[in-house]
């Protein structure tokens, strides 16, 4: 018997089984490669870790290489709360498991669900390089149009940066999105956020202005997204500055 390709049975039919088919097979390479792009996102987390150390020999590390190396430089991972005491602590060498565990602390979903910055959890890395002991925090806040963040290193005084690695998500180009850039980045390196024994916010100020040692030069035409930058680093070293007091 003839098919009648005219027909609205054939044609819903055969829309029926492509969408099935199609269905199917994004479904299939959304499920095989799944592991892949885990890895990708775990990678490219520990490329930020390391980078922002500030060491010579991790700035230019790519994902694959931090993938490996990670271990090699994070000796402790360290979970804490508001007021800056430790809620879960793991060798460097133990696997990366559980809620509680430093590198599986999502910061973007707390600063989401959690309104109360007092019931979040701030993740710490301990790092070992060339002998010298660094920690590095992450820190997140909001840009002008979505969510920005970063790595910010810290020298064995727990109060000296030493690097600094920032991101976005939908910011400008070439203006808020200039943060990911080195000429912002370097800013940071050797400010302090103690002063005289107090708690001294890293200020990002409108280029052009007087610097001190607790401040850097924002981005030229990207207000909102340096003004977001200096509140989530506000916020957020405060409470390891509370840690390394203690």
């Amino acid at each position: 018997m003839a098919i009648n390709r005219d027909s609205n049975v054939y044609t819903i039919t055969f829309a029926t089984i492509m969408v099935v088919l199609v269905g199917g097979i994004l479904a299939f390479l959304a499920t095989a490669l799944k592991p892949a792009q885990e890895a990708n996102v775990r990678n490219e987390k520990m490329q930020n870790i390391l980078q922002a150390i500030g060491v010579p020999e991790l700035e230019g590390i790519s994902r694959k290489e931090a993938g490996e190396k990670f271990n090699e430089y994070v000796v402790e991972r360290i979970t804490l709360d508001f007021d800056g005491n430790v809620l879960d602590k793991k060798e460097g060498t133990d696997p990366i498991e559980g809620e509680l565990d430093a590198f599986n602390i999502d910061l973007l979903k707390e600063f989401k669900t959690i309104k109360a910055k007092e019931e979040r959890h701030y993740p710490l890395f301990v790092c070992n390089a060339n002998g010298e002991t660094y920690y590095v925090v992450p820190v997140l806040g909001k840009g002008l149009w979505a969510a920005v963040w970063g790595y910010i290193g810290l020298k064995s005084d727990g109060v000296t940066i030493n690097g600094a690695v920032f991101d976005h998500k939908s910011e400008t180009p070439g203006l808020g999105a200039e943060i990911t850039k080195d000429f912002f980045e370097k800013q940071f390196v050797g400010k302090t956020i103690d002063n005289n024994g107090q708690y001294a916010p890293l200020k990002v100020v409108k280029p052009g202005s007087p610097l001190d040692e607790h401040s850097v030069d924002g981005i030229s035409g990207g207000t909102f997204t340096s003004v977001g930058v200096k509140e989530m680093l506000e916020r957020s070293l405060e409470v390891y500055y509370r840690y390394f007091k203690k």
